[in-house]
């Protein structure tokens, strides 16, 4: 495989962090990643990989169009990963400037120095050239007790936070229209795995279980959501970006429906096996029923016929594995999520404005 120079925008990130550790633990490609560091950025994510001759590192905002167009020029990408991003849909209900500004502003910017820079490779770069854009199955609203989302189903975002990523994907699809940039996009349901930033359901209900505190579970809990493993969704991303055919979009799900009072439950069942405490006693008892979040989309389920069939990719972990693998990961990294708990985000409510 021809070593390529990848750079990975949010890479320091949940899932940015793994599509890097993924690219430099099974590839000889060199990657760069550029990140903010928000709350939600993590150096801590990419240690293992951060000795490596083939990785860099760039603290930036993509929002700024001068620093992008020199990062471009000095890096010389073969391949744009695009996963920078404000996440939290309870967040951008508090305060959806912040998803405006780096979800709709900072993806046109990058656009914007991608082309520049694609139109100045040679010829035999340029046709190899990919912008790869990263985003969500909830721009596409919700569905009801039956069906699924593909990739031609109408974008119909509730959230802010859905909205500013429904932006997004219009701009890219945009620009690969209008100015013929090679472009690729991909749809994920929700990931998880180890290094998630701890406001995300598994993880905060992880720790707080530990930590003997209330398991905040939004109205009655029946919220569907498919669940995705973060390696696997890392690896998907990489056959996009290598091999997806331009100009298409991509949607990776796990198989893995469940509600999230299901999913609370066997975290609660998992740490009373693999971490029982006398002093807690049965974590089952701390689930605590909260007031349901504003526009809560009842279910999301992704059909990821298209990847399997066009790029032999499906998810290797079940829900069961992968649960359990991640628990385990909790209780092996507890410094890890220490450390991120000391700063800006405690695992106070959020999303709770009209």
């Amino acid at each position: 495989m021809k070593m390529k120079r990848f750079l990975i925008t949010g890479g320091a990130g949940f899932i940015g962090s793994a599509v890097v550790r993924r690219l430099l633990g099974t590839t000889d490609h060199q990657v760069l990643v550029v990140d903010k560091l928000t709350y939600a950025g993590n150096l801590e994510s990419l240690v293992s990989v951060s000795s490596d001759p083939r990785y860099g590192f760039e603290r930036a905002d993509i929002t700024d169009a001068t620093a992008m167009r020199r990062i471009l020029s000095e890096f010389s990408p073969d391949v744009m990963m695009h996963l920078a991003a404000e996440s939290h849909v309870d967040r951008s209900i508090d305060g959806p400037g912040e998803f405006i500004q780096t979800n709709i502003v900072g993806t046109y910017v990058l656009l914007q120095a991608a082309l520049e820079h694609w139109r100045g490779l040679t010829a035999e770069r340029k046709s190899g050239f990919r912008f790869h854009h990263i985003s969500t199955d909830e721009v596409f609203g919700s569905l009801g007790p039956t069906g699924f989302f593909y990739e031609d189903t109408a974008y119909q975002p509730n959230s802010p936070y859905s909205a500013s990523k429904a932006a997004s994907d219009h701009l890219v699809r945009a620009w690969h229209h209008t100015y013929g940039l090679p472009v690729v996009m991909t749809n994920c349901s929700n990931n998880y795995g180890p290094f998630h930033f701890p406001e995300k359901l598994i993880p905060l209900t992880i720790i707080n279980a530990l930590e003997g505190k209330p398991l905040p579970v939004y109205g009655t809990g029946e919220n569907i959501r498919d669940w995705l493993h973060v390696e696997d969704h890392a690896e998907a991303l990489f056959q996009v970006a290598e091999r997806g055919t331009l100009g298409e979009s991509y949607n990776i799900g796990g198989h893995n429906e469940h509600t999230n009072i299901s999913v609370v439950r066997a975290i609660c069942a998992l740490l009373d096996e693999l971490a029982p405490n006398d002093a807690i006693g049965p974590r089952e008892k701390l689930i605590t029923f909260v007031t349901d979040r504003p526009g809560h989309d009842a279910r999301y389920a992704i059909d990821a016929a298209k990847i399997e069939r066009e790029l032999g990719w499906k998810p290797r972990h079940t829900f069961e594995s992968g649960l359990r693998q991640t628990v385990q990961w909790y209780l092996d990294n507890k410094l890890w999520w220490e450390r991120v708990r000391s700063g800006v985000y405690r695992g106070e409510r959020l999303g709770v404005a009209v």
